[in-house]
C-alpha cells in the first residue's frame, strides 16, 4: 500500500516556488484578463480541467489561483534539462501516456481525497485545439465524488518573453474558469476532506459507455468557454448535452 498523501508534507515548498512563479510571471508574462476565480472553492477537493495549449498553463494557473494546484504530467517532464527540476520539487503527478496508469490514478484519487485541487488536460498532451479527450479524468470523478470546474486558457503560446518582444506587441494571456458540477452518477464525496484514498466512500462505478458519456459533456462546457478555433471536435455546440452533470452553483 502507498504511503498516505499529506498536505502539509508538501505545502512549504510549493508556497516557496509560487513566490517565485509570480515574480517570474509578472515580468516574463502579459495577462490580458483572469475572470471567475472567485468559482473555485477555497477549500475542500476539486478537479481542474481544461484546454492545453502552452508549456506554461499550469505555471499561470498556479499564479492565478488563491490555492495550490497539483498538475499532472507527461512522465518526460522530469527528465526536461533545467526546467524538470520544477515538477520534482513541486511533486506534480507523472503520467505514463499510452497506457492505464494505475499508480497516476491513485495519486489523483489520494490527493483529492486530501483536499487539494488537481489539474487535468483530458487530452492528456497540448495541443491548439481539440482532437479527442480521454476518459481518466471522468474516471477520476465517479471514484472519488470530487466537483469539477473547467477552465479556458487562451494567449499562452510564445509566453514566457522578454518585455517589449513582438509576442509583448499581440494579446496576452487569457484565462477563464467556469462553474463546478457533479456528475450525478459514481461516487460521492466523504464529509471530511484530509482522509486518505482508503477511507473515500464510492457509491458506484461507471461502465465505459457512461464514462464517455461523462467526458463529453463536460468537454462540450469547456469548448464553449472557448474561441470557436480552439473548440475543434466540440465545436458543434449544438450536439452538447448535460445529461450526467449537476451544477453546484
Amino acid at each position: 500500500m502507498s504511503e498516505p498523501y499529506v498536505h502539509a508534507r508538501y505545502e512549504p515548498v510549493r508556497r516557496k516556488l509560487r513566490f517565485w512563479i509570480r515574480v517570474v510571471t509578472g515580468l516574463l508574462v502579459k495577462t490580458d484578463e483572469i475572470e471567475g476565480v472567485e468559482n473555485v472553492p477555497l477549500d475542500g477537493p476539486l478537479i481542474l480541467y481544461g484546454n492545453h495549449i502552452a508549456l506554461i498553463d499550469p505555471i499561470m494557473i498556479i499564479h492565478a489561483l488563491p490555492r495550490n494546484i497539483i498538475p499532472l504530467a507527461k512522465i518526460e517532464t522530469y527528465a526536461y534539462p533545467l526546467i524538470g527540476i520544477f515538477p520534482k520539487l513541486w511533486h506534480v503527478i507523472p503520467v505514463r501516456r499510452g497506457e492505464v496508469d494505475r499508480e497516476a490514478l491513485r495519486a489523483c484519487l489520494d490527493a483529492l481525497a486530501a483536499g487539494e485541487i488537481i489539474w487535468i488536460a483530458p487530452e492528456g498532451t497540448r495541443r491548439p485545439a481539440f482532437e479527442e479527450a480521454k476518459d481518466g479524468m471522468a474516471y477520476i470523478a465517479s471514484r472519488s465524488g470530487a466537483p469539477l470546474l473547467p477552465i479556458a486558457v487562451d494567449g499562452t503560446i510564445g509566453f514566457p518573453a522578454l518585455p517589449f518582444s513582438k509576442r509583448w506587441k499581440g494579446p496576452g494571456v487569457h484565462l477563464k474558469f467556469g462553474r463546478p458540477f457533479r456528475f450525478k452518477s459514481g461516487a460521492r464525496p466523504p464529509a471530511r476532506t484530509h482522509l486518505h484514498l482508503q477511507q473515500v466512500q464510492v457509491s458506484g462505478r461507471c461502465g465505459r459507455g457512461e464514462l464517455t458519456k461523462m467526458t463529453a459533456e463536460a468537454m462540450y462546457i469547456l469548448a464553449d468557454m472557448l474561441p470557436p478555433e480552439r473548440r475543434g471536435i466540440f465545436a458543434d455546440l449544438s450536439q452538447a448535452t448535460q445529461e450526467t452533470i449537476e451544477w453546484l452553483v
